[in-house]
């Protein structure tokens, strides 16, 4: 009965890795407000705005998104805020078509996981 448990989460664990995708994300300065999704309503600081790859005709509008750093897409020393597993959900909240990145992480969202000095960053994602 143990074992069949570990081997369920263990499954369970993994599972959510296969299912990341691979990006990269940058970060914008506050205010984070007006959006493409909410206009100017305030949706707190842990929110980005999304590439067309993800936009989906505004039907990201609204989405929680799991945002990790896996490195600097620069030579910045220590991009990544250390912890491998440390991790970020943010709220998609704007559209941003002419984004050279897949997420546009507000800076505070961006902070919690990466060094700003780093400006750009490798990044997984899971929707």
């Amino acid at each position: 009965m143990k074992l069949s448990i570990i081997i369920v989460v263990f499954t369970m664990c993994f599972a959510g890795i296969a299912y990341a995708s691979e990006g990269t994300a940058t970060f914008y300065n506050r205010p984070y407000t007006p959006s493409a999704c909410f206009g100017y309503e305030d949706h707190g600081p842990l929110v980005a705005g999304v590439s067309n790859e993800l936009w989906n005709n505004g039907e990201a509008c609204g989405r929680t998104i799991g945002v990790m750093c896996t490195g600097a897409t620069n030579l910045a020393p220590q991009s990544c805020i250390e912890g491998t597993d440390i991790a970020v959900v943010v709220e998609i909240t704007d559209h941003c078509p002419k984004c050279s990145s897949t997420i546009n992480l507000s800076e505070d969202a961006f902070s919690v996981i990466a060094n700003p000095d780093a400006g750009r960053i490798w990044i997984e994602y899971d929707e």
